[in-house]
């Protein structure tokens, strides 16, 4: 009998160590084949440093835009325990503010910070994942990615480049801009010098302006010497800082242009694919973070910044015409069409957005919409 409960308490412990050496060793020891390997490279990879860079189209550390970028770095480090620490360049550090695209799609940096419009050179419909004039505002774009297929569609437009981009921030409505002149009529518009990209710059030509494209650094000087006539960049909240209202004294809204402007964080996709499943994940989601952040602080920011701008800095604020809205937004209507017949992915996109567009316009005209206009009754 002892020795019977003695050979099996034997047979237990050594199936014990036996699993014990399994666990450590990482192996599978299930079903004959050695894990052993491919686990024990994930156990290696826990270990690994991974030092990256993040080139922008803003000025470092710039309010809102320039802010993002140094969040992101801080959360996924925190979040990875210092597996992965992303060291962050501002415009003209490594490449110049309009060459992020490129930088990260060649592999120069792993990540990239910007407004996926600056590439509509190279890809017209990149423009549609900005913004659209009189397009989807903040809250409906985040809709459309997330949970309407524009996500997906993103990645399929990048994935030639080697890149996957991401929702990276969202700066909410726009003001129309920065202006010289007072906007009386549709005939001001004409023969303008104005520092417009994207979709918005299309309408500003068709109607007779001049569209210029110039990063956020250069617009303070070309607004002062008058080599642009006006500028829209974002709102209040970064025009206070970069000190526009020296420059310029007429300031208009709404930002018909830039309903709700999203920007990018895009990766380069061998570099992202080789990291181990966590960091991915953590990557993914410290983005999602960021991009609304982003909205909270404009939210939170712009009406203290305008008040700045209009009782300190004397600011003209001024609304733009309604028979000058009608036509922007007329024209707006045609020169996204003309976009979406560059290709059948463009209008695969195109017919995408104007879907959800259309979907959630009358919901909303029934809860935010209404909701606005009774706040203020």
């Amino acid at each position: 009998m002892k020795r019977r409960k003695f050979v099996a308490a034997l047979g237990v412990g050594a199936g014990a160590l036996a699993v014990g050496a399994c666990n450590q060793a990482a192996d599978s020891c299930g079903d004959g084949t050695n894990q052993g390997t491919a686990n024990n490279s994930a156990i290696a990879d826990k270990k690994q440093i991974y030092n990256w860079k993040l080139v922008t189209s803003w000025p470092k550390n710039l309010p809102g835009l320039g802010e993002a970028p140094e969040r992101l770095a801080k959360i996924v480090k925190d979040m990875s325990d210092g597996r992965i620490n992303i060291r962050v360049y501002g415009a003209g550090e490594i490449v110049p503010a309009l060459e992020v695209f490129d930088a990260v799609s060649n592999g120069v940096s792993e990540i990239g910070h910007s407004g996926a419009y600056y590439w509509k050179g190279k890809i017209p419909a990149a423009q549609f994942f900005t913004a659209i004039p009189f397009g989807l505002t903040a809250q409906e774009i985040n809709g459309w990615l997330h949970h309407g297929g524009g996500l997906e569609l993103w990645r399929e437009l990048y994935d030639d480049f080697g890149l996957i981009p991401m929702a990276g921030g969202n700066t909410g409505v726009q003001m129309a801009g920065w202006f010289n002149k007072e906007i009386n009529s549709l005939e001001d518009m004409k023969g303008l010098k104005m520092r417009i990209p994207g979709l918005g710059g299309e309408v500003l030509k068709k109607i007779g302006g001049v569209p210029v494209t110039l990063p956020g650094g250069e617009l303070f000087t070309a607004l002062q010497t008058g080599t642009i006539d006006a500028t829209e960049w974002v709102g209040p909240y970064n025009d206070l800082a970069f000190g526009l209202y020296k420059a310029a004294k007429y300031y208009y809204y709404p930002g018909w242009h830039e309903p709700g402007a999203m920007l990018e964080f895009i990766f380069n996709k061998e570099k992202f694919n080789a990291l181990p499943a966590d960091l991915q994940a953590i990557l993914t989601h410290a983005c999602r973070a960021v991009n609304q952040d982003m909205l909270d602080i404009y939210t939170a920011k712009n009406n203290d910044a305008l008040v700045t701008l209009v009782e300190q800095h004397n600011v003209q604020l001024r609304k733009l015409p309604d028979d000058v809205l009608m036509e922007l937004r007329k024209v707006s209507d045609e020169v996204a069409l003309k976009v979406s017949e560059t290709s059948p992915l463009t209008k695969r996109i195109y017919d995408s957005v104007m879907k959800f567009k259309n979907s959630v316009l009358d919901y909303h005209a029934i809860s935010e919409q209404a909701y606005l206009n009774a706040r203020t009754l």
